[in-house]
């Protein structure tokens, strides 16, 4: 125990014992034939007993509210209490005058403990044979609310908190004291129930009841809330209206009785209907009901499903509200579900730090609670093949190196049958195409050459580094986007490459104060080194040339930025995903729940690709979203790569033999000469992953 708590027990225990004695024995008289029980000797044992200094307070409860970056409300998460904390200055005074004259009309009179309301009402319980009043002060119900919990009809409970009011009036004196006392008190007390959860605190009171505020409460609106705490379910307005009106209007009599009002407010103020109404919505509405379930789960994750659904939390988080808006603008303008036209969904983190600034789809919802953003896994298409030239520059292989680039090649018996084919049919005519402009057109022959020579488990191993999260099979059709992952997970990848090679953690959190005042930070920023330096500037470079030439054209948005587009079978799904210096963005577009053929009635017209699709929308959302800023890269630097393709020179294939239709063939079963018949397509699948400018 401190001195300054050793110094506060031995004033109570010197100056004020007898009046501690004096109140505890007049506690006894409050039952009825109490005496007999051991009188003074009995009510001293159980005073002794406790000490408010050795207590802690309980947790009254509180929903926890999430935020967004620019602190608005985002919406609260359920819990089993509606309470929110308010100031003395954001309660109405009549609210307070209202809770004294109905609780405690002797309350900045007496010091914790009513030494003549004990009396008196000691007195009317033994002539009226029974429990007729009460003598708790506000300071007694506060121990009950905060300290002790204890809600039985035994004397040693009012003993108790009689003991510990005192304590805390010594603990809080004076006038200052007593504003602390009722404020608290107003913060804490009960006030019913509402859809299962417990109403407590007069501002969830006000929000629920009147679907106002503690500073606007009217009279009688205040009166109705004074005289609940006392029995909130015989008083409820919702299912007693009549006792609650009587209540009301004996809670504003005694407010004239006392002099807080005059006689003819009471009875204006005693003539209005209840007019109550019911706002519980306010603590159900929520924004961006995604984005939250997201956070609840990393909040589940890290404290516990108990500790979240104890409530109290104050979570601060990443979201930029105008982004979203932007994102669900950019995508109603080009898509339209009514018309039968698919869903859509963007992601966008800062590649500095990964948090998450815009993260929504185009359904709502209550039709839908599948967050396509986050849960979403679709095959990424050509967008994946940024991560197979980002692993062959990691092994010293030169974007200049040269492949053959027929318009259409033999999948390699070991990994099934069929053919491989370009989107729109490219082809080299025997020729040979280098790696940067094969990623401008995004050929599917060369890029499905180049995962074989790198080595898928390779790819996979780049893919990780990146940050896709989901399972990968290693195979060969992965590296034109077969595997499935989240735009999430996309756009990560492609914050890797803006972000100089060092890999970021999405972050939904900032911050969480707890009600004690405790702040965590279940999410720091986290940055690892994913790929070189000298890699992602390459790849950057060759993406920006995409945005402004390649497939990625009609995304352009005049700003520094590099992107990639893909398209899979179908199509199914579209994709546009890039970055800017400060912003990396992945635009889904597909039917959610099927794989069925995209058709848009808007302003994509027929021949739909990811350039024709996602793009405009890609485009669109970031020429709002990037802001102010409009600056170059920094931090590029030369790429230190000079290797050829592996089996080769660079430009050349390896190892060539002849197939049965009298082509020239690698290792691989690529056509290199392209003299004979390509031969049939077979039936395997065909990788329809690359679209046109």
């Amino acid at each position: 125990m401190s001195h300054a708590a050793r110094k506060r027990r031995q004033r109570r225990s010197k100056g004020g014992a007898a009046r501690v004695l004096l109140v505890l024995f007049a506690v006894v008289f409050v039952g009825l034939g109490v005496s007999a029980i051991g009188g003074v000797g009995y009510v001293v044992s159980v005073a002794d007993s406790v000490d408010l200094n050795e207590m802690d307070q309980v947790d009254p409860g509180a929903p926890s509210v999430v935020y967004a970056k620019d602190g608005t409300k985002l919406g609260y998460l359920p819990g089993p209490v509606l309470r929110e904390k308010v100031r003395t200055s954001e309660m109405t005074d009549l609210v307070r005058n209202a809770t004294v004259a109905v609780e405690d009309r002797r309350f900045y009179e007496h010091s914790g403990v009513d030494v003549e309301g004990i009396f008196r009402a000691a007195t009317r319980n033994i002539s009226e044979g029974g429990n007729a009043e009460g003598a708790s002060t506000l300071e007694m119900q506060l121990i009950r609310n905060l300290w002790t919990k204890d809600t039985t009809s035994s004397l040693k409970r009012k003993i108790r908190e009689a003991k510990l009011a005192q304590q805390l009036e010594d603990r809080h004196p004076g006038r200052e004291g007593k504003t602390w006392v009722l404020t608290t008190y107003l913060n804490t007390a009960p006030y019913g129930t509402y859809g299962g959860q417990a109403i407590k605190g007069v501002e969830a009171a006000a929000r629920v009841y009147f679907k106002t505020t503690a500073k606007k409460l009217t009279l009688p609106q205040a009166a109705m809330i004074a005289g609940l705490p006392q029995a909130p379910t015989d008083y409820n307005p919702y299912v007693n209206p009549e006792g609650a009106l009587r209540r009301r209007n004996d809670v504003i009599g005694r407010m004239a009785a006392q002099g807080y009002i005059s006689t003819s407010e009471a009875l204006e103020a005693q003539e209005k209907p209840l007019g109550v109404k019911k706002g519980g919505s306010y603590y159900t509405n929520k924004r961006e009901r995604f984005f939250l379930n997201y956070v609840r789960n990393i909040l589940v994750q890290k404290y516990g499903k108990k500790r979240v659904a104890q409530g109290g939390l104050k979570v601060y988080t990443t979201l930029d509200l105008k982004k979203q808006d932007l994102a669900r603008k950019a995508m109603s303008d080009k898509l339209n579900p009514k018309a039968g036209d698919p869903s859509a969904a963007i992601v966008t983190l800062d590649p500095a730090t990964g948090d998450i600034e815009a993260s929504t789809g185009s359904t709502q919802f209550g039709s839908n609670q599948y967050d396509l953003a986050t849960q979403g896994r679709r095959q990424p298409g050509s967008t994946y093949k940024t991560i197979v030239l980002t692993t062959a520059l990691e092994q010293g292989i030169s974007p200049s190196t040269s492949y053959p680039a027929p318009g259409s090649i033999p999948i390699p018996p070991q990994y099934g049958t069929g053919v491989v084919k370009n989107f729109a049919g490219e082809s080299s005519k025997g020729g040979s195409m280098d790696l940067k402009t094969a990623t401008l057109k995004s050929v599917n022959t060369v890029f499905f050459q180049l995962g074989l020579d790198v080595g898928m488990k390779n790819v996979t191993k780049t893919a990780r580094a990146m940050g896709i999260t989901s399972k990968l099979q290693s195979l060969p059709s992965e590296s034109l986007g077969s595997a499935s992952v989240s735009p999430m997970e996309i756009a990560r990848v492609y914050a890797t490459i803006a972000n100089g090679g060092m890999r970021v953690t999405p972050r939904a959190i900032t911050k969480v104060e707890f009600e004690n005042g405790d702040v965590k930070r279940p999410q720091p920023v986290r940055r690892t080194r994913a790929i070189p330096q000298d890699v992602a500037s390459e790849v950057n470079r060759i993406l920006q040339a995409d945005i402004k030439g390649g497939t990625a054209a009609s995304a352009d948005f005049g700003c520094p930025a590099g992107g990639k587009t893909g398209t899979t079978d179908g199509p199914s799904d579209v994709w546009l995903a890039g970055f800017t210096p400060r912003l990396a963005t992945a635009v889904w577009v597909g039917y959610p729940t099927s794989r069925k053929t995209i058709v848009s009635t808007t302003q994509a017209g027929g021949n739909i690709q990811g350039a024709s699709v996602s793009a405009p929308i890609w485009k669109e959302y970031m020429a709002g979203a990037h802001g102010d800023f409009c600056g170059q890269f920094q931090g590029l630097v030369p790429f230190k790569g000079t290797k050829g393709r592996p089996g080769g020179k660079s430009g050349s294939a390896g190892t060539t033999t002849t197939d049965q239709y009298g082509n020239t063939v690698d290792q691989y079963g690529n056509t290199v000469d392209g003299t004979g018949d390509a031969g049939g397509t077979g039936t395997g699948q065909t990788y329809d992953t690359s679209p046109t400018p």
